[in-house]
């Protein structure tokens, strides 16, 4: 197995710095990288459940990069490690990227998004995933007060990230809070594709990935 990689342009490593930067703010832990076909694919988890009783949906931020040479690798990696390699890789100049050493097992890293079988829905605007995104935000942090227990603020966050955005209702707020926090709104809509129990949302700048709990399919 490969342990680096090269980006076909020098300018995608600073994509890739920024992408693992507000990734790391999101959920400091780990990212996914799978190499092959000369494309690199980092997935960040944004959302996912912790145990049975969790109902969280899975929500995945993604972006892909066009490789200069052919590896092909699948590891989970330590976010903040990799950022520091990328870092380091642009301050001197470098284009290779070492791989950290990869993490134990990561719950969300064991669910891989289908690559294909998609077909489009209805696009929505930027601006509703935005609402969605700041509302969640703003309830969340009235109904959090500092010192509560884990147990509380993920079953919070749960209900408000779970909860359907209006006018779009198969899709979670919290896969606005996604595309808003990971950086990937702009002033165009936002496609939305789904297989499954599946849904993308894909943007110029990244994917959202969401995987429904099973009870909440509506078919």
């Amino acid at each position: 197995m490969s342990r680096s990689f090269v980006l076909v342009e020098a300018r995608a490593l600073d994509d890739l710095q920024v992408f693992l930067s507000r990734a790391a703010r999101i959920e400091d832990g780990s990212v996914r990288l799978i190499a092959g076909s000369g494309v690199l694919a980092v997935y960040a988890a944004v959302i996912y459940p912790v145990g049975l009783l969790d109902e969280s949906p899975t929500v995945l931020g993604l972006r892909t990069f066009a490789l200069r040479e052919p590896v092909a690798f699948d590891v989970v990696v330590p976010i903040r490690s990799l950022e520091q390699r990328v870092e380091r890789a642009l301050g001197e100049g470098a284009d290779t990227v070492a791989l950290p050493m990869e993490v134990g097992s990561v719950t969300w890293a064991a669910i891989s998004p289908p690559r294909g079988g998609w077909y489009g829905l209805d696009p929505t605007e930027a601006s509703v995933l935005e609402a969605a995104a700041r509302a969640g935000i703003r309830d969340i942090a009235e109904a959090v007060p500092d010192g509560v227990g884990e147990q509380i603020v993920r079953r919070v966050r749960a209900e408000v990230w779970g909860r359907p955005i209006p006018n779009v209702e198969h899709i979670p707020a919290g896969a606005g809070f996604a595309a808003f926090a990971l950086g990937f709104l702009s002033d165009d809509a936002v496609r939305v594709f789904e297989t499954g129990p599946w849904t993308r949302l894909t943007t110029e700048r990244g994917h959202v990935l969401v995987k429904r709990r099973a009870w909440t399919l509506a078919r």
